[in-house]
């Protein structure tokens, strides 16, 4: 069998560009509205009348918990809008490299302010305590399944 035609290469380049892309696509599908929840949340909370309650301590847990979710949206939809703007794309895979760190900065933004948000609510239904520990748990979740479980496939299993 001849090898494949130097244009042939390119156009298979291209296409598995294209499924890269597709897949980057399909990941922010499922990220994105994670953060547009959490958003929406936090937005009306400070508008319920026990939300002026609260202690000072849960305020800027509230504060961190409400800037991390937004910077969580504004990263995980950051490759779209530029995409949109940038296209026809020059250099595709510098565009991946630097939405892909994009995408993983988002994800990293909205576990933590998943994490905190456990935190919040926990803490006014259970108390302190209850909260931290609620909180340290879907963290340690949060970071098993987000990161050390693709980190172990890719090393054992060549994922």
């Amino acid at each position: 069998m001849a090898p494949p035609e130097p244009q042939e290469a390119l156009v298979d380049a291209d296409l598995k560009e294209d499924g890269d892309f597709s897949d980057m696509l399909s990941e922010q599908r499922i990220l994105l509205p994670g953060a547009q929840m959490l958003t929406a949340f936090l937005i009306i909370l400070p508008f319920n009348g026990g939300f002026k309650q609260i202690v000072q301590a849960e305020k800027i847990v509230f504060l961190a918990t409400f800037v991390l979710a937004l910077m969580s949206l504004v990263l995980l939809s950051a490759p779209a809008i530029q995409h949109r703007l940038m296209r026809p794309l020059n250099d595709r895979a510098r565009f991946k490299q630097v939405a892909t760190r994009q995408i993983v900065a988002g994800a990293f933004a909205l576990a933590i302010a998943l994490i905190l948000a456990t935190n919040l609510v926990m803490s006014e239904v259970f108390g302190h305590v209850v909260g931290l520990i609620m909180a340290g748990g879907i963290a340690t979740f949060i970071t098993c399944v987000w990161w050390f479980l693709p980190a172990y496939l890719k090393r054992m299993h060549g994922y």
